[in-house]
């Protein structure tokens, strides 16, 4: 069942304008045409949210319902706040059923690869979409990439999927979507310079001289005691 989206030109703009329209849940959009002039639109915020819960996502045809007038449209591009994450605002995109669109599909990764069963690699997503051409109806949600018979350090591209008729792959062939890529080794702990080592000798040094120090204060006090007994002596 397709998705209606009720929606309203809008004929007031500006910053307090588009302020006045978030208050009251709804954002500003813009609907562009093909061949024809583009529209500003108000709408509901939880419609463009109903469509990106959706599988297809921002890939998925809805009904665009102005006044009694009906029309198919996808989403462009969503504007968001960066500071606040919150939808401030839409482009929409009218679609005719019957001619070519280009679009951007997921992949997802389906099985266990050899490399990561038994060779110890990882599986590395380096592309996560590719870009097609087909009719609105024949887009598909997301493409199955099998990536069973990977070995470590071999990767699935673009050029090895197979679409489904009706659809042509655009993305480059060489295009590397999966790679399965090996663990960075851990660094071994350098070992210490030479000039590290004489550091550490020169920091030990300090305790020498304190040694010899305690040794030349006894050598004193033997060497004056001789002198404290001929005065003794001397007295007597």
């Amino acid at each position: 069942m397709a998705i209606v989206v009720k929606t309203e030109r809008r004929d007031a703009f500006g910053t307090n304008a588009a302020r006045r329209i978030r208050v009251r849940g709804k954002i500003p959009a813009i609907l562009y045409g093909q061949g024809t002039e583009s529209i500003p639109l108000v709408l509901d915020k939880k419609d463009i949210f109903q469509i990106m819960r959706t599988d297809t996502r921002e890939n998925t045809i809805f009904r665009l319902a102005l006044g009694a007038e009906e029309r198919d449209a996808m989403i462009k591009a969503l504007q968001v706040d960066p500071t606040t994450d919150e939808l401030i605002h839409a482009d929409l995109i009218q679609i005719a059923m019957d001619k070519l669109l280009r679009v951007s599909v997921p992949i997802t990764p389906v099985g266990e690869s050899v490399g990561v069963k038994t060779e110890g690699g990882f599986v590395d997503i380096v592309t996560r979409q590719v870009e097609i051409e087909c009719l609105p109806k024949d887009i598909p949600e997301h493409f199955d990439i099998d990536i069973a018979g990977l070995h470590i350090n071999q990767s699935f591209k673009a050029g090895d999927m197979t679409p489904p008729a009706g659809v042509r792959i655009l993305s480059d062939p060489a295009t590397v979507l999966v790679l399965i890529a090996t663990p960075h080794k851990e660094e071994v702990a350098a070992e210490a310079k030479p000039e590290e080592g004489v550091e550490v000798a020169a920091a030990a040094e300090p305790k020498e001289p304190e040694l010899i120090k305690k040794e030349r204060a006894a050598e004193d006090k033997e060497g004056k005691e001789p002198k404290k007994e001929s005065k003794e002596k001397k007295e007597k």
